[in-house]
């Protein structure tokens, strides 16, 4: 089980430095965009090309993000329902959702995506907007990302199988209060001032 978890560590590594890195991505899609919007109210003018930037560094973020959403455990859940169950039984459900769902998924949209990034490849398709940009990039993050998320997938399903031959902790549990239990927590606090202001205002 040892040289599976360090595996499983090595992917985690490699998923954590593309999440690290699509911030940065984001931020350089805003500026492009922002710069765009300028150039455009101030000159009259505009490029295809930056406008097709913006869209590529958007699809490399949603496409690359993936395995990193899932290592960091971001994805969506029904926490309702899951916190109502054993850690076991959570882990169980888990390792059947990659096995039977994930996994499939992202062989079929590898074998899709492949032969769109090749044609594209070969023939140099182009942007059908005047000065736009290759296509290849753009076609080459669907097998790309999706192989990450397949990364990811087989990481957390060592981790799974090895919390329940209790070789490792459980990776589901939960450390603390969750980004969305602290934003609810936050709007009560702002909600329970504002009541609060209200109330002394008209005494």
């Amino acid at each position: 089980m040892q040289p599976l978890l360090r595996m499983s560590r090595a992917i985690d590594t490699i998923n954590g430095a593309i999440g690290w890195m699509a911030m940065w991505l984001i931020l350089a899609a805003t500026l492009i965009s922002a710069g765009n919007a300028v150039v455009r109210r101030a000159f009259g003018t505009s490029s295809n090309a930056w406008l097709e930037v913006q869209w590529y560094l958007f699809a490399a973020v949603f496409m690359l993000g993936g395995g990193y959403a899932f290592l960091r455990n971001a994805h969506v859940r029904i926490d309702f329902i899951s916190s109502r169950l054993s850690a076991r039984t959570r882990n169980w459900i888990d390792i059947v959702g990659i096995v039977v769902f994930v996994l499939p998924l992202c062989v079929m949209m590898i074998k899709l995506g492949w032969p769109l990034f090749e044609r594209a490849w070969n023939s140099g398709e182009m942007s059908s907007n005047a000065g736009g940009l290759v296509r290849w990039p753009v076609y080459l993050l669907i097998p790309a990302g999706f192989a990450l998320l397949a990364l990811q997938s087989f990481s957390e399903l060592i981790k799974r199988v090895a919390f329940l031959t209790g070789h490792g902790p459980d990776a589901l549990a939960h450390t603390g209060p969750s980004e969305t239990e602290l934003l609810a927590k936050e709007i009560a606090a702002a909600e329970a001032e504002r009541a609060a202001h209200g109330a002394a205002a008209k005494s």
